[in-house]
């Protein structure tokens, strides 16, 4: 069971790593979908999504870490790291769209 999920939650952490990547470095705004970025105005785009790539990827970090954590420890504290960036990852993305979406849809 945890080899499942450690490949699972690894699998899924480098998506979010690589589409959170995409989003800062590539710039490509149309991975998100279009209501959270109608707002937005030229001039920020490149700001908007270096922020929402970067929450992307401190996710997919977090994610990728639970199952590593998970299947090293054999214990739940690979949890605690999906936790804590997860929660980081989306105030930052909350926080960006408060900023340059003015509301969050």
């Amino acid at each position: 069971m945890f080899l499942f999920m450690t490949i699972l939650m690894g699998l899924l952490g480098i998506l979010f790593i690589f589409l959170g990547w995409r989003l800062w470095k590539k710039e490509q705004i149309t991975l998100i979908h279009d209501y959270h970025y109608t707002k937005v105005v030229e001039a920020d785009k490149k700001a908007y999504t270096e922020k929402m790539g970067k929450a992307m990827i401190l996710m997919g970090i977090g994610i990728f870490l639970t199952g590593l954590l998970c299947f090293l420890t054999d214990s739940a504290y690979g949890w605690i790291a999906f936790a804590v960036c997860f929660t980081g990852g989306l105030a930052i993305m909350i926080h960006a769209q408060l900023k340059y979406n003015h509301g969050i849809f």
